[in-house]
């Protein structure tokens, strides 16, 4: 019986470093992590998606 992981400290730990969130819906975004918060809203700074002016976007959990 495996034991369930916070992934907070990972998350966090990603911070400032390149990333590829991919949403749900299939929507992804390549960028720098800036920020995570508890409901796992993530702020990510980089080149965002195809056809999107590039800048610092937020991505929303559910």
């Amino acid at each position: 019986q495996s034991l369930p992981l916070n992934p907070k400290p990972f998350l966090n730990g990603l911070t400032g470093k390149p990333v590829m969130v991919k949403l749900k819906w299939g929507m992804e975004y390549k960028g720098y992590l800036v920020s995570v918060d508890g409901y796992m809203n993530m702020q990510v700074r980089g080149r965002g998606v195809p056809g999107e002016v590039p800048g610092v976007g937020t991505v929303l959990g559910p």
